[in-house]
């Protein structure tokens, strides 16, 4: 019997490996959240120069996802690797750098918490199966994407288009919906909010949100089809409203201050495509439909 085999008729196995691989990817997810938007700025400043003939800055020291290693924030004391375990390790720690005491956020294991239950959630939903697998990388990939966009209200491209592209090429093989469904997704998706970001630009004379929103309900369009839309747009807008309101007030800020969508569109997609036609139905005979 092989790995396959095993965790298809394991289901402890597989909830098991599920767990503990996106505890792991969640650790890497906090790097990428915090590498990616510092890559990005340097190199679009490196493009301005060209593009202005300015002389170049100083060398800078190589940056990347994977090099330098970890460090401590506050005495950059580098992180062993018993002390980058997931969430085990923070717990260990109990939150504080082993060689200055400096606290660790919190972030941390709560990033790696949620990669690790949601992996569990997809595993449980889907099995050990070619859907669950690319489900997972999707999952992965909107954490990400959710957590860049609270902090810099931003959607990289970099991360957007190679997810779009992904879900159209699984659904090559109609592996959530047909390709065709699928490419209708992709440009509905997109269509969609940029007509409302038009419009309210029209009427209003502001941008009531950014282009990365509108790839990244195209991208969602492009995973579950035309069909995980109406639902997308109907969850996200709600929960946004109503999230955004209660946090300008904790912030005591008024309401002109922009809020990143990206998070509710995530959320939203994520659970559309999961359960989409189970709360379609049971809202249907709920109305009596």
């Amino acid at each position: 019997m092989n790995v396959v085999d095993l965790l298809q008729t394991n289901s402890v196995a597989l909830l098991l490996v599920a767990g503990v691989l996106g505890l792991m990817v969640g650790s890497f997810l906090n790097v990428v959240v915090y590498r990616l938007p510092v890559i990005l700025q340097r190199d679009w400043e490196t493009q301005a120069r060209d593009i202005l003939e300015l002389p170049a800055t100083e060398q800078q020291k190589p940056f990347n996802l994977l090099w330098p290693p970890s460090r401590c924030p506050h005495c950059a004391a580098p992180i062993r690797a018993w002390q980058n375990i997931p969430l085990a390790s923070w717990l260990a720690l109990r939150g504080r750098c082993s060689s200055c005491k400096g606290g660790i956020s919190a972030r941390y294991p709560l990033v790696e918490l949620a990669s690790g239950l949601l992996s569990l959630v997809v595993a449980w939903h889907f099995g050990a199966t070619a859907e669950g697998a690319a489900m997972l990388l999707l999952t992965w990939g909107l954490i990400a994407l959710s957590l860049i966009d609270a902090d810099h209200q931003l959607l990289p491209d970099v991360v957007v288009l190679p997810l779009l592209w992904l879900g159209l090429l699984v659904n090559s093989f109609g592996l959530f919906v047909s390709l065709q469904d699928a490419v209708y997704g992709a440009a509905f998706g997109y269509l969609s909010l940029w007509s409302v970001f038009w419009l309210f630009k029209l009427v209003t004379g502001k941008e009531g949100m950014g282009y990365g929103d509108f790839k990244l309900l195209a991208m969602l369009g492009a995973w579950g089809g035309w069909q995980v839309l109406p639902l997308t747009i109907l969850l996200s807008s709600v929960v946004g409203a109503v999230l955004g309101v209660i946090i300008l007030r904790l912030q005591r800020q008024g309401m002109a201050q922009p809020l990143p969508f990206g998070p509710y569109l995530a959320v939203a997609g994520w659970i559309a495509l999961i359960w989409g036609e189970q709360i379609t139905q049971s809202y249907l005979q709920f109305a009596g439909f």
